[in-house]
């Protein structure tokens, strides 16, 4: 973990280009984002207007499987490029699900701003026993799951849930993803549970879209999270052949709509694929 000193000097620091997750936060109505963040967010949503509501679907579809996570039985959550605190963080999603508030929370992201946040967020309105946020890279997962062992906070020989929410879509093909969900997945015990989404390129309603899409990528190259969109058959294999949960991977407003879900009547419009596997 860091500390509070920290938190508040990585706040100042790492403005020099739009950050994925601060565009993220902005986009779902957050709080912690610059005018750098602003800038380039509305010139993505000038582009494709609905982008908010994709992001508010990652947003909505990460707290639904929260609440089954817990409903399964799961008390553990390691949240792999947590991004920053928000309205429906896991930590409160899994609190407001089970009132016997046994369940445990470790945040990991890599960018100074989300963590920091984060470290302030926690140290004022969690549960220091329970729910914790350290600096560590998705990409380099020895040293990531080294710090998950390291925190005590998680019994990686107790099943954990193991969420990836809106992270894929900025891991590229040649950062060798496959690799990646193969070394988490064989970390985690018999019955664990992995949450995954992110966007998709699948079935563009018509042609402008197609390209829409392909400059939303273009744009993101100049943040510090160029994106990878994926088809549903290109992300599915990242759940490793791990038996889903229902309804399976899906447009994300179609896994366990509530009366909140944007979508729900025409989930395909989400632009957003996810799904729940458990590990047998």
């Amino acid at each position: 973990m860091i500390n509070h000193d920290d938190a508040l000097k990585a706040v100042a620091s790492s403005l020099d280009r739009p950050s994925a997750a601060r565009i993220y936060d902005y986009f779902i109505g957050g709080d912690t984002h610059y005018a750098i963040d602003r800038d380039f967010a509305e010139k993505v949503r000038a582009r494709l207007p609905l982008i908010g509501e994709y992001c508010r679907t990652s947003r909505q579809f990460l707290g639904r499987a929260v609440r089954e996570c817990v409903r399964a039985g799961l008390r553990q959550f390691v949240d792999v490029g947590s991004g920053l605190p928000t309205a429906g963080n896991v930590h409160e999603v899994a609190d407001e699900t089970r009132p016997e508030r046994d369940t445990r929370v470790l945040y990991i992201d890599n960018e100074p701003i989300a963590l920091a946040h984060s470290t302030l967020l926690l140290a004022d309105t969690a549960d220091p026993g329970r729910h914790h946020a350290i600096a560590a890279d998705f990409l380099q997962p020895d040293d990531l799951w080294e710090r998950v062992k390291a925190s005590e906070l998680i019994d990686v020989r107790e099943p954990v849930v193991l969420v990836i929410n809106a992270v894929m879509h900025f891991v590229k093909d040649e950062q060798n993803p496959d690799e990646l969900l193969e070394f988490y997945r064989a970390r985690v015990a018999p019955g664990s549970l992995l949450v995954l989404s992110q966007m998709t390129n699948e079935n563009p309603v018509n042609e402008d879209e197609r390209q829409a899409l392909l400059d939303l990528l273009e744009y993101y190259e100049s943040t510090t999270n160029p994106g990878f969109l994926r088809t549903m058959a290109e992300f599915e294999r990242f759940f490793g052949g791990w038996p889903p949960l229902e309804p399976g991977l899906v447009y994300a407003p179609a896994w366990h709509p509530d009366e909140h879900t944007l979508f729900a009547g025409s989930p395909s419009e989400s632009r957003v694929i996810g799904g729940v596997a458990r590990k047998p």
